[in-house]
């Protein structure tokens, strides 16, 4: 009998023989996983250390501050009370959340007009201006430091809050280029639309375009939120009143007094640093879910 000839092999076949995973394809799979998971506890670690030693050190006497123990041996609640007694916490939060609350809008809605300029607009010279305002990036606030400090002295506002929020009326370059790649990546056709259906300039800025670009929004505010709060360079320059303090400048007053002026109250510094770190950790937390869509969605524009 002569023999038979083979069956064809059909592509789905091959295409399925291709897909079956080798036998050492889940091991190195499993291997990279346990990798990447060691990295980034490794790295959480690393990260998280320096905020669990600082409660941990705010739970102890004065004597245990700097033994290094993630656990205090002897937990003690009365530095929480002490710091409201020896500094006007209350008074310098407040101050700071103005200050941050005013700097965030001022610099976000400006911010968002001067892209929405850029980004919607076309005249002559845009490119040049645009790259002009990205240029300003390159310039270091030493240079203009002290300038603007002779700017607010001639206005009568040094040792007022407003030297520290009202100079982001005039917008950030950083947050014009942020919010101008998420303005180019709308359909103008929306808003042709729109200027067909009768709505002007400022409908389709604050009706259309702004709620179309929230994330973004949201990320600028957030930024900004952070950069006021922790901000020490203005508050040094322009405050001079304990009552004007905000947390990083009365924070270099608790150092000034209890840390290196020779009472060596660490404790007290130490607890300071905690109250004023909680709102940045709860401030994210409130707004992680937006502000990771704002990152991944801002990776993608053009």
């Amino acid at each position: 009998m002569g023999s038979q000839p083979a069956a064809p092999t059909l592509p789905g076949t091959l295409a399925a023989e291709a897909r079956e995973p080798s036998p050492g394809r889940p091991l190195r799979s499993r291997v990279g996983r346990a990798v990447v998971v060691a990295l980034l506890v490794g790295f959480s670690i690393v990260f998280l250390y320096p905020f669990v030693w600082l409660v941990s050190a705010s739970l102890k006497p004065r004597s245990d501050v700097f033994d290094n123990r993630l656990i205090p041996e002897t937990v003690t609640f009365s530095n929480y009370v002490a710091v409201w007694q020896e500094a006007p916490m209350l008074l310098w939060l407040g101050n700071t959340l103005l200050v941050t609350v005013l700097a965030a809008l001022a610099v976000t809605l400006s911010s968002a007009m001067v892209a929405w300029g850029f980004a919607y607009y076309r005249f002559r010279g845009r490119n040049l201006l645009f790259a002009l305002v990205l240029g300003s990036m390159m310039l270091p606030g030493a240079v203009t430091m002290i300038p603007v400090f002779l700017i607010w002295n001639s206005l009568g506002q040094v040792d007022t809050l407003t030297p520290l929020w009202a100079a982001n009326l005039f917008g950030s370059a950083f947050y014009i280029f942020l919010l101008r790649q998420f303005f180019l990546g709308l359909p103008r056709e929306l808003f042709e639309a729109a200027r067909i259906d009768g709505a002007g300039h400022w409908a389709m800025f604050w009706r259309i375009a702004l709620p179309l670009c929230r994330p973004a929004l949201v990320v600028t505010l957030l930024f900004e939120f952070q950069a006021a709060w922790t901000d020490l360079m203005r508050p040094l320059i322009y405050l001079r009143s304990s009552e004007n303090f905000t947390i990083p400048r009365g924070l270099k007053a608790l150092v000034d007094q209890f840390g290196t002026g020779g009472e060596f109250r660490w404790e007290i510094i130490v607890t300071a640093s905690v109250i004023t770190t909680v709102p940045m950790i709860i401030l994210f937390f409130i707004g992680q879910r937006h502000f990771v869509a704002g990152i991944a969605t801002g990776g993608t524009k053009g």
